[in-house]
């Protein structure tokens, strides 16, 4: 009787357990239920912009209205300038929500001070705004684009543009007139025009005579015209007294864009990236490669329309450049005729400087660029032309340079590039000579033969491009 008693006991005391079990599990999940229904029933939440305290309360913008209210005391972040936060029933502060990443878009037009810049948005809708976050502490520039809230009045976030960053190739040059062979008078021209002016303004102020702003530079592809440039840009620092200098290189088919208005938008992005620039002392050479390709002469009929916008727009960038005295635009083109007038004009690109294809003596300038006394020569030239290095490269250059003019064509066809790929070519096939097992070193048959091969391929280029194939 005992043991069925204690059987009876142990099987209610498990029927209890498990009753306890379920009432538990059923108050918690009432529990749960009643939260969600809270949470369901419970009034919707404002977002607002933090905008500033104001004593105990705070200033936010809430759907266009400034409105200063209360904060929730148990509040455990303390919201910031330009924090997005939660506003309940009673427009109290409750929460700070995660930040907005998105908004309007705007380019800096004018830096104004370390948190206020001048912006332009929608065509050329101007306002101030103020600097929130990581811009308050960087840097900005003209032609930066950041993004705005235009009912707060501020500016989150800076936006790498990639498609216009893409364009300009910023950068300090490393060449100089020594890299260039065979257009000394051309060098020589530039420096008046452009070197002079930094390096004795006072002459000029004193003369009454106005510094030209920019130059074009035209003549057949491979002569040097975008080298000119670059050495340009590394002389002005020195001309201008400066640490150093920028150079902004823009392709001019690289700049078209399908989208209407966003060619004008990228010229006035690249103009304002050179004030910013030049506002810092800096020289700034702004390159326009291939001009043709861009700004061709309106009403030509030979392109599209696009000309009758990008043209203007160039030109009123040019205009604008006057007021600076350390940016100079140097344009490239192989077809100079195609070029809108009214950029060539005087008081805009006031200087033209033809790069022609170089004659014997400088060809053989161009060759004592690449084809130095350094370089490992053939033990028979030296034979030939005796021990003294500088006397051996001389008597090579002047043998390659015989052999390139001996073609009667030549002078269509040479240029510094081809003459560059002569002593390339010339110094790979003394490579396969010495990797045969045959003596090492460049040899005057290398160059002319190089030369042979360049003059036939350039030859060959004309003929198929004549052809129309």
């Amino acid at each position: 009787m005992s043991v069925e008693n204690d059987s009876r006991v142990a099987s209610l005391e498990a029927r209890n357990s498990e009753l306890q079990r379920l009432l538990t599990l059923a108050r918690d999940q009432l529990g749960e239920m009643k939260e969600k229904l809270a949470e369901a029933s419970a009034p919707p939440q404002t977002f607002a912009t933090f905008v500033a305290w104001a004593g105990k309360h705070a200033d936010v913008v809430a759907n266009g209205r400034r409105m200063r209210v209360a904060v929730l005391p148990t509040l455990e972040k303390r919201p910031q300038v330009g924090d997005e936060v939660l506003l309940n029933a009673m427009s109290v502060i409750v929460d700070v929500a995660d930040p907005d990443r998105v908004g309007q878009a705007a380019i800096v037009r004018e830096v104004i001070d370390d948190t206020r810049v001048l912006v332009v948005a929608r065509g050329e809708d101007e306002r101030v705004v103020e600097l929130i976050g990581g811009n308050a502490h960087a840097k900005l520039h003209e032609g930066d684009t950041v993004i705005i809230d235009p009912r707060t009045g501020l500016a989150s976030e800076r936006v790498e543009r990639t498609g216009v960053e893409a364009l300009l190739l910023e950068e300090v040059p490393d060449v100089d007139y020594k890299s260039i062979g065979g257009l000394t008078p051309q060098i020589e021209r530039i420096r008046d025009a452009i070197e002079l002016p930094l390096s004795h303004p006072e002459l000029y102020k004193e003369h009454n005579l106005r510094p030209p702003r920019g130059l074009l530079l035209y003549g057949p592809p491979g002569c040097g015209k975008t080298l000119i440039a670059k050495a340009v840009a590394h002389s002005l620092a020195e001309a201008a007294g400066a640490d150093r200098s920028y150079f902004l290189s823009v392709k001019g088919p690289e700049l078209l864009n399908k989208y209407v208005g966003e060619t004008e938008r990228y010229i006035r992005t690249i103009f304002e990236r050179a004030r910013a620039k030049a506002h810092s002392g800096a020289p700034v050479v702004v390159f326009f490669d291939e001009m043709e390709a861009l700004f061709r002469a309106r009403g030509s009929g030979v392109s599209s329309d696009m000309e009758t916008t990008i043209v203007p727009q160039l030109l009123t960038e040019l205009d604008g450049v006057e007021a600076l005295g350390n940016v100079i635009v140097i344009g490239a083109s192989n077809r100079e005729d195609m070029i809108d007038p009214a950029i060539l004009r005087p008081g805009r690109l006031d200087v033209k400087i033809e790069v022609q294809r170089p004659d014997p003596e400088g060809a053989a300038d161009i060759f004592a660029i690449y084809l130095t006394p350094d370089l490992p020569l053939n033990d028979r030239e030296f034979q030939v032309h005796g021990e003294d290095k500088d006397a051996t490269v001389r008597a090579m250059i002047d043998a390659a340079v015989t052999r390139i003019f001996s073609h009667p064509d030549a002078k269509h066809f040479v240029s510094g590039a081809l003459v560059r790929n002569v002593v390339d070519r010339a110094k790979t096939a003394a490579i396969k000579t010495t990797v045969a097992g045959g003596p090492r070193g460049i040899t005057s048959e290398h160059l002319e033969w190089a030369a042979d091969q360049e003059l036939a391929e350039a030859r060959a280029v004309a003929a198929k491009n004549l052809g129309g194939n």
